[in-house]
């Protein structure tokens, strides 16, 4: 694919603001809101901590709980679908993580027409980080208080980070590797919460009949927030077929690079380009639009929005 299929892409709605959001000096947050407003959403944005995460709900949810109103689903097992709207300074961050938003609107759009309930899509602000912050300065750790107030910590989450290029599912297993050699309760009971996550994305990709599924680690996202602040969350991203095998096979020749792909970036020349070449673009500006592959969007939102149909 390339540009000229991305612009047909984006001519549709709702992804007709795409080049409008990956723009150089674009205020993304406005964008957003004028936006999800166009479509029609049920949208509240909620500020914690100097972070501004947007809420979309079911149609007809109240979003008057800022008043003293029961946060919705509070107590229940809703499923959210999150993914983070902001990018790093000097990069178009067309797939990292531009291609998930909308994605998620498209989902969005989508489960209110079949009038599926019991689902948030949340994008989150502040998943990247500038030198010197760490995982606790990210908004999804902040938020994850939150989260616990509002009574949601028996959501089923799932983040959608870097989907934009490539056919592959790839079912992250970053928080494998971040709770290993942890033996504490609360941190077990994390890894069990995990598993059965991922039971549920295995679960919807068998029911969708989809051929390119790997489970392997990735760069961290908004999960490593998520995880250090109590709330256990399953991380979706996707890949080009040839660079997932390739990175599957350097894993089982060296399980250890896993820890560098995590802890990145990584500072010799030759790591560096053992790492998937999508992976190696974000945050750069290379993260352009012509990378992206819009064909296989269609799929990604199907499974989407099974795991809110349940």
């Amino acid at each position: 694919m390339g540009i000229k299929e991305v612009r047909e892409w984006a001519a549709q709605s709702p992804n007709d603001r795409f080049f409008d959001f990956i723009a150089p000096e674009a205020d993304r947050f406005a964008v957003l809101v004028e936006h999800i407003k166009s479509l029609g959403l049920n949208s509240v944005v909620i500020p914690v901590e100097g972070n501004r995460h947007f809420f979309i709900f079911p149609p007809g949810i109240n979003l008057k709980f800022s008043a003293g109103d029961k946060f919705p689903f509070s107590g229940q097992s809703p499923t959210i679908l999150t993914a983070h709207y902001d990018r790093m300074p000097g990069s178009p961050g067309a797939n990292d993580n531009s291609a998930a938003i909308f994605q998620m609107l498209r989902v969005a759009v989508k489960l209110g027409g079949f009038g599926v309930g019991g689902w948030i899509i949340i994008f989150t602000d502040k998943e990247e980080l500038q030198d010197g912050e760490g995982i606790s300065d990210q908004g999804s750790f902040s938020l994850s208080k939150k989260i616990k107030q509002w009574g949601l910590n028996n959501a089923n989450i799932f983040n959608f980070d870097v989907c934009g290029t490539g056919e592959t599912f790839v079912i992250s297993t970053t928080a494998d590797y971040l709770l290993k050699n942890q033996t504490r309760e609360g941190l077990q009971r994390a890894r069990l919460k995990i598993n059965g996550l991922r039971e549920q994305v295995l679960a919807r990709a068998r029911r969708l009949n989809l051929k390119n599924v790997l489970l392997l680690p990735m760069p961290f996202s908004d999960d490593a927030g998520f995880l250090q602040g109590g709330i256990p969350v399953q991380t979706i991203t996707m890949l080009p077929a040839t660079e997932a095998t390739s990175f599957a096979s350097l894993l089982r020749v060296r399980p250890n690079f896993a820890d560098l792909v995590i802890a990145g970036p990584i500072s010799n020349p030759a790591d560096r380009r053992l790492v998937p070449e999508t992976w190696r673009c974000i945050n750069k500006p290379t993260d352009v639009p012509a990378r992206l592959t819009p064909e296989n969007y269609e799929t990604l939102v199907k499974f989407a929005v099974e795991l809110c149909r349940g």
